[in-house]
Formats: C-alpha cells, structure tokens, sequence
C-alpha cells in the first residue's frame, strides 16, 4: 500500500530522516531562558502531582470519612481502590491529552490539564461524607478521581516533551531530570501540608475535617501556576514543525498503527516504565503505608520518616539525569530496577527490626528515626535512578510529530497501572497472606514489584536501544 511522503517522515524515527531535520532551524536557547522554562514549566507540573497525591498520603483518614465504618481493612481497601482507579485511567489522559498536544500544542494541552485537575482536587474538599448522603459520598470521590487521572495522564508528557524541545544538545538529561523531580517533591509537598495542618488543627478535629485543607489549598497554588505557565511560548521545535506543514494529522493512528513506533512502545513500556513505576511506588507510597499499616508506626512520625528520606534524595534525580547525558539512560534506569529486586526484601525486614516490631502485639516499640528513614531513603535512592534519566530516554525514542502522544502513553501505563496498584496490590497481599497464615505475610506486598521489576530488567536489557543524543536540540547560547 502507498504512503505519503509526509506520513513516511512522521512514522519513523527521525534518524532516519536526517535531510528533513536539517531543514528544521531551531533558535538557539540561553541558559537563563531555559531555567526560566524549567521553572514554569515544573511548578505546574510539582502542583499537580501534589493534588494527585495528596489523596494517597491521606488514604488511612479518607477511609473513614467516605466508606462504611466497621471494618477498617475493607475501608482502607476500598480507599485503595479508589486511589488506584487514578493510576488506572491515566493512560486514557495521556491519549487525550497526548493526542491535543501533537496538533494543537504542547501549552495549551498541560494548560487545560492543570485547569481539570486544580478543579477535581479542590472539589474533594467540598464533599459530604458518608454519614451525610451514604454511597453517594464514594461515587462522586471516584469521579473526582478520575478526572484527577485524566489530568496527570495529559501534564507529565506535555511538561517533559515541552523541556527536551527547549534543552541544550547533550543537556537533555540534566534539564528533564529537573521535571522528574516533581512527582516526589509533589509528594513530600503533601505531606508537609498534611503534617502541618494535623499538628496545628490537633488529631480529633483534622479527622473530622482538617483534612479538607490540602484539597482546598490547591485552588491558590492552582491559579498561581496558570499565571505563570500562561507566559510561556510553544516549544520552538513544535512551532516549527508546524509552520513547515509537517505534524501529524493524526497522533494516535501514527503512534501505535504503525509497525516501527508501536514497537518501540511496547518495548518502553515493559522495558522501561513498568519496572520503573513500580520502583518508584514502593520506594516512596509503599513504603508509607508499610509503616502505618504493617509496623504500626505513629501517623505523624511515619510522614516524617518519608517526608526526611525525600527531601535527602530529591537531589539524585538530577545526579542520575545528569549522569545520563554522559554513559545513556538505559544502563542506569535498569541497574535502578535490578538493584531495587534484589534488595527490597533485606530492607523491608531491616524496617521491621528498626521499628521494633512484635509480631504477636503486631505493634512497634521505640521506632528508630534515623535507621528507617536510612532504609526509605535508600529506596528513594533506587527511585531516582530509574526516574531520573526516563523523561529524557522516552523522549529521544519517538520523532516530534508524534511525541507527545507517543511517549505519554507507555509511561503513564507502566506508572499509572503497573506503578499505581502496588499500594493496592500489596495492602491485599499482606492481609490475605495473614489470613493464610503464612509467617512471611508482613512481606508478601513485595512479591509484586520485585516480580514486574525483575522482568523489566530482563527485557529491556534484551530489547531496549538507549537512543541518547539522534536527536539534535538547540545549543545553548
């Protein structure tokens, strides 16, 4: 069957397609324009992943407020579950989102996504509660969640994408790590503002409704970041495209019909984020909820825990993004993910012995702040090596009238459901292993993301090409 010229240039990568790149002038960037970008860019994206979150960090109290009281398992479940449903339609966002931003722009897509999620965040904060107007309490908080996910499924390509098309040739790493920073300080910016509004509101009256302060935060932080990222320009690469009559007509047909790209998302998605994803919920939610509801660790001591093992490894993502740009991203995000398989077991029975767990009182005597914020850092640790160098290693696998579509998709899978359910996954693991019996239950919540992990290693280790630097950016000034 015949193709167009145009549709052969915009279904392949763009190696294979020097002489049209060629075409392409790209303005050169300043360092100080691209920081300028960066900022922006991050502070919207850091906002969103903190409205996105702080519903996890908050599951153990939600879990009373919006589901049937008696059985406080099946209410965290239920919690659980509704979180999940987040991560589960993230993929159908970043098809939406991804789809907008491959023909309309890069801006307007992870403007109207920080808009949506800004909106279903603070909306939770007005909701009555299951005392108040029963199973419709739940209903209207998985539709908030939803939205939630939508949004998240459009922001993290367009943020990413619109930083890789600004970054300095061979500086891709370093720029886009600065965005994968985000995800966990969003993270650790919840639970700040949890920690901080539980202590000053006392505990009875922040389970009754100081938690419905972080979600109504979210309307000032929202409105700030729209200010901002309204300032900014299309990515100079994307208007270009788009000036010469080369973008697609249509992103989702070019990114998964043809053979050559749709490969190349399969291979990231099980090569890459899938181990990466589950690598970096274990290593920061997991590891939250192990504490709360495995070792019994206090609420407010178990935030500071991994709030302190957060801020200590931030940092990493952009040693690891950096790092990148010098020996590929494949080796690290892989060494990441093998290292995390092999050591999660050793570290999650070092925080049982560091809590001073009994397993026959099931509680923690005398926990050891700095030992078990050692051990959760040390998993963040892991976190920042197989996220740090991905924005950079997703976006040099697809060409750029497909990008944003393309990349979104088998990231936000990878962290959205193979990442997104392991706090499911594992709460479930553990409570049904105990109802068996078995005397390794405290640790059957790893089985999962050791097992996905171990796999990813496998192919992407076979099958994955680090691609860094086909693609040529423009060169700071």
């Amino acid at each position: 069957m015949m193709r167009n010229n145009q549709t052969d240039q915009i279904l392949t990568h763009p190696k294979a397609h020097p002489k049209a790149h060629r075409e392409v002038q790209i303005p050169s960037i300043t360092s100080q324009g691209i920081l300028k970008i960066i900022a922006a860019s991050s502070a919207g994206t850091l906002i969103e992943w903190y409205d996105f979150y702080i519903f996890g960090s908050l599951a153990t109290i939600i879990a009373t407020s919006f589901f049937p009281k008696g059985n406080e398992t099946v209410a965290l479940m239920s919690t659980l579950a509704t979180f999940a449903t987040g991560f589960v339609v993230r993929p159908f966002g970043a098809l939406v989102f991804g789809r907008i931003g491959d023909l309309v722009g890069r801006k307007y897509a992870f403007l109207v996504t920080l808009l949506i999620m800004g909106g279903a965040t603070t909306a939770i904060g007005f909701l009555p509660t299951y005392d108040q107007v029963g199973v419709l309490a739940p209903i209207l908080l998985v539709a908030l969640r939803l939205l939630q996910g939508l949004a998240l499924g459009g922001e993290y390509g367009g943020a990413a994408t619109y930083v890789a098309e600004h970054a300095p040739k061979g500086r891709m790493g370093f720029y886009t790590s600065f965005i994968q920073t985000t995800a966990t300080l969003g993270l650790f910016l919840s639970i700040g503002v949890i920690l901080t509004t539980r202590l000053n509101v006392g505990e009875e009256a922040f389970k009754a409704w100081g938690w419905r302060i972080p979600f109504l935060l979210s309307f000032a932080l929202v409105i700030f970041s729209y200010f901002i990222r309204s300032k900014l320009q299309e990515s100079p690469e994307f208007t270009k495209m788009k000036a010469e009559g080369k973008g697609s007509t249509s992103p989702l047909r070019d990114s998964f019909m043809n053979p050559y790209n749709r490969k190349w998302v399969i291979l990231a998605l099980f090569g890459a984020t899938a181990g990466q994803g589950v690598v970096w919920y274990t290593g920061q939610f997991y590891a939250l909820y192990y504490l709360q509801t495995v070792l019994n660790v206090d609420f407010v001591l178990a935030n500071k825990i991994v709030a302190t093992a957060l801020l200590l490894g931030t940092p990493f993502f952009i040693v690891f993004g950096a790092l990148s740009d010098r020996i590929g991203r494949k080796n690290i995000i892989l060494a990441g993910a093998a290292l995390a398989a092999i050591c999660y077991i050793p570290i999650y029975q070092a925080m049982a012995s560091a809590a001073g767990y009994n397993a026959v009182t099931g509680t923690s005597i005398n926990p050891d702040f700095i030992a078990l914020t050692s051990l959760v850092f040390v998993q963040v640790f892991f976190v920042t090596m197989v996220y740090g160098p991905i924005a950079a290693f997703l976006v040099e696998l697809f060409p750029v009238q497909i990008r944003y579509t393309s990349m979104s998709l088998p990231y936000h899978i990878g962290n959205g459901v193979f990442g997104g359910l392991v706090p499911l996954i594992g709460t479930w693991a553990v409570a049904a292993s105990r109802t068996a019996g078995y005397s390794w239950s405290m640790y059957a919540g790893l089985i999962y993301p050791i097992t996905i992990a171990t796999f990813t290693v496998i192919i992407g280790s076979l099958f994955l090409k680090d691609r860094r630097g086909e693609i040529n950016f423009p060169s700071a000034g």
